[in-house]
């Protein structure tokens, strides 16, 4: 049986794979996740979550698996969206997503550290927003969520009321794509949750 390992403070990522029954434990990784210009945001996903399992794997036993996860918003025009840095910065994002599609992608990595084989994929799903009026983003940014969320928002808390639909899957936005982490795990490392 294998050691799980989460690459990553994330609180959103820890409860859904609490929410499956996963025994695991985290470790955050150290990794610079600063971003090179140029490269697709899927490729960019990727490499950011497997930089990450590798910065855990590299002091774990022999019997663990390292998930590494990485998720960018990429706002209409193609440009990738973080953290905000302020509040004018949350809101000049919330209105360029307003009432328009943008993409949220999410790269997973697994390494298995006692022969180092990591499988990485990415899962991308659209989002669309609302339509949002200058009184709903104010009230919004009130609310203080933008401001740890990259693309300023967050749809598992009250940022779900500024979405209308999504097309894909919702863990994906959330941060975690666990369907096909879950299907990775077991098709790649013969371990099986179910």
């Amino acid at each position: 049986m294998y050691d799980i390992i989460l690459a990553s403070g994330s609180p959103r990522r820890q409860e859904i794979l609490k929410n499956i029954g996963l025994s695991f434990r985290v470790k955050k990784s150290d990794a610079d996740e600063s971003m090179e210009d140029g490269i697709a945001p899927s490729l960019s996903a990727m490499k950011l979550s497997l930089l990450k399992a590798t910065d855990v794997a590299k002091n774990e036993g022999s019997d663990s698996l390292v998930i590494g996860a990485d998720t960018i918003v990429v706002s209409p025009d193609g440009e990738i969206l973080g953290k905000p840095k302020n509040e004018d910065d949350a809101k000049k994002m919330l209105k360029m997503l307003s009432g328009k599609k943008h993409s949220v992608i999410t790269g997973v990595s697994v390494m298995r550290t006692f022969d180092a084989k990591a499988t990485s994929f990415f899962v991308s799903t659209d989002v669309y927003f609302k339509e949002l009026t200058e009184t709903e983003i104010m009230w919004y940014l009130a609310t203080k969520e933008p401001f740890d969320k990259a693309g300023a928002y967050g749809i598992q808390g009250l940022g779900a009321i500024l979405i209308e639909k999504i097309e894909g899957d919702y863990f994906n936005v959330v941060g975690l794509p666990v369907s096909k982490l879950v299907d990775v795990l077991r098709e790649e490392f013969d371990f099986k949750l179910i």
